[in-house]
């Protein structure tokens, strides 16, 4: 039986730092890095990809301020803005991906599945929300915003300062529909899923799905996915090559193979750049903690090449 592998796409596998987000720009990043996928498949793999939606679902919440202010028409709840977002970006993954297997004579199915992710309604992170979406406001705007809509808003230092909504983050419990998911992917399908960390929701009383104004971690829930399924191996694409020590700092230092009580010891001493590189690595560890053979975190363009990436495994002891 095929390896089944997790790939998570960062947002710089779709859209730069530094770019105005055309499609066109999207399209090339999305392509650039697919390309970097093929591999994997020439392997054996058979493979989930999922993706950041960051930016994206910035984007759509500035469009809804927009329709509102100037239309007067209804906007979207968050949980909407995101499986928007899911739909558009796997509908482009999906095809860009077609186009890359057509290139290189691969006959393989591709779905894009919009995935809710269960969460708990009593998370502590619906009491302390942390994650910045949508646009700046000024401190008016907000403080309107806040008496209308019941948001909260954190000041951003970005942009020469200003207001942005924070909503919670909560820890993903289960992928709903992660059974499909498998069936799928097990039947040599390539499965496009937990987009932009999914749709958060939560069963009631009644096991009826109710939503939440919420986010979950992309890597997280991808993290999760690739448990859900009994992935062998779990793939972060992110900005660089390798996870190091100190990062940006004189003392900077590698760290190539990584087993899994050490990546602990690092996570204690404060190693990692949080809020970047740490939550990556929380994802990783628990895809080994749960059964998975190795994790890795790499540049999108360097998969191709095995002796790039960090990696993390529960055995590896040298």
């Amino acid at each position: 039986m095929n390896k089944l592998a997790v790939v998570a796409l960062g947002g710089n596998a779709i859209l730069r730092g530094d770019e105005k987000g055309t499609i066109e720009q999207q399209e090339l990043n999305a392509s650039l890095t697919i390309e970097n996928l093929i591999h994997l498949i020439k392997d054996g793999y058979e493979l989930v990809i999922s993706h950041g939606n960051g930016p994206q679902v910035g984007n759509i919440l500035m469009r809804n301020d927009a329709g509102e202010q100037l239309y007067n028409i209804a906007p979207m709840p968050l949980d909407i803005c995101v499986a928007d977002s899911q739909g558009g970006i796997g509908y482009m993954i999906e095809r860009i991906m077609r186009n890359v297997l057509n290139k290189h004579g691969i006959k393989k199915n591709i779905i894009t599945l919009v995935t809710l992710v269960e969460v708990d309604k009593n998370d502590p992170a619906f009491k302390n929300p942390t994650k910045r979406i949508g646009k700046i406001y000024t401190k008016s705007e907000a403080d309107k915003l806040t008496e209308d809509k019941n948001w909260i808003f954190k000041y951003s230092s970005k942009n020469n300062g200003g207001y942005r909504r924070v909503v919670p983050s909560p820890i993903p419990i289960e992928i709903i529909n992660k059974e499909i998911i498998e069936q799928l992917l097990r039947g040599g399908n390539i499965v496009i899923a937990a987009g932009g960390g999914g749709i958060p929701v939560y069963f009631d009383e009644d096991n009826n799905i109710r939503t939440v104004d919420a986010v979950v971690d992309k890597d997280m829930a991808s993290s999760l996915l690739a448990i859900n399924i009994n992935a062998d191996e779990f793939y972060v694409l992110t900005d660089v090559s390798y996870i190091y020590k100190n990062f940006g700092k004189e003392t900077q230092k590698k760290l190539e193979f990584l087993n899994y009580a050490d990546t602990i010891k690092h996570l204690k001493k404060g190693t990692f750049a949080e809020g970047t590189m740490e939550p990556k690595i929380r994802a990783c560890l628990n895809f080994i903690k749960h059964g998975g053979s190795k994790s890795v975190i790499t540049e999108a363009t360097k998969l191709e090449d095995k002796s790039y990436g960090s990696k993390i495994t529960m055995e590896y002891d040298k």
